[in-house]
């Protein structure tokens, strides 16, 4: 199983989860079951909910393609298919057989063959390997965050019309919970959204986000 051992990565890919579940629990407890009419919300939340962690674990362990230890062996060097008179390169940091569109990573001090960028929410660099599984994770956190702001919406416009003890026997408490995951899933639209945008840009032109530095 592949995993990076990097402490801020690490403590990243737990902030995620803990947000993730944090959301999980006010959209469960405040606005679906005091809810009649929360069962395909339910459904549809959970489901997203689990497709997005599921994405996350697949991103961050999966070898993103990082180039093999003591790659210089004539094996590897053919599968490199190099045409005829082009020049082998040699990574100075890791000391190994650099291929095309390689790039250092330098957390995890190894060379990723199509590395788009090392993120720390999944405490992983995202390669040729895990970028369908980095695309979906942002896909799907973008849609449970534009649906969980659509049921909070529609969740305060009920408190507002009816009396607010009927939503919820701690309205204070409730209150302060749902401003909180307005804000945090309100990022995370923003944020998500734009990553997912990146990346399909980089797979529709086949210019990773280093690449697109670069140039």
């Amino acid at each position: 199983m592949w995993f990076i051992c990097d402490g801020c990565g690490i403590a990243c890919a737990i902030v995620t989860w803990f947000l993730v579940l944090y959301a999980e629990f006010v959209v469960l407890f405040v606005v679906l079951i005091p809810s009649r009419n929360g069962i395909i919300n339910g459904i549809v939340f959970n489901l997203l909910a689990f497709l997005a962690l599921a994405s996350h674990c697949r991103a961050m362990l999966t070898d993103p393609g990082t180039v093999p230890k003591g790659n210089a062996t004539q094996e590897f060097i053919k599968s490199l298919q190099l045409k005829p008179g082009k020049v082998l390169c040699k990574c100075p940091k890791c000391y190994r057989i650099k291929p095309d569109r390689a790039h250092h990573c330098s957390v995890r001090k190894r060379c990723v063959p199509k590395m788009g960028h090392h993120c720390p929410w999944i405490n992983n660099c995202v390669g040729k390997n895990n970028q369908k599984y980095f695309v979906l994770l942002t896909m799907y956190i973008a849609l449970i965050s534009l649906h969980t702001l659509v049921m909070v919406e529609f969740h305060f416009l009920h408190c507002f019309e009816e009396d607010w003890t009927k939503c919820s026997p701690v309205p204070p408490t409730t209150v302060i919970l749902l401003i909180l995951l307005c804000f945090e899933t309100l990022l995370f639209l923003i944020f998500s959204s734009v990553m997912f945008e990146t990346q399909v840009h980089s797979i529709c032109t086949d210019d990773m986000g280093i690449e697109q530095l670069n140039n």
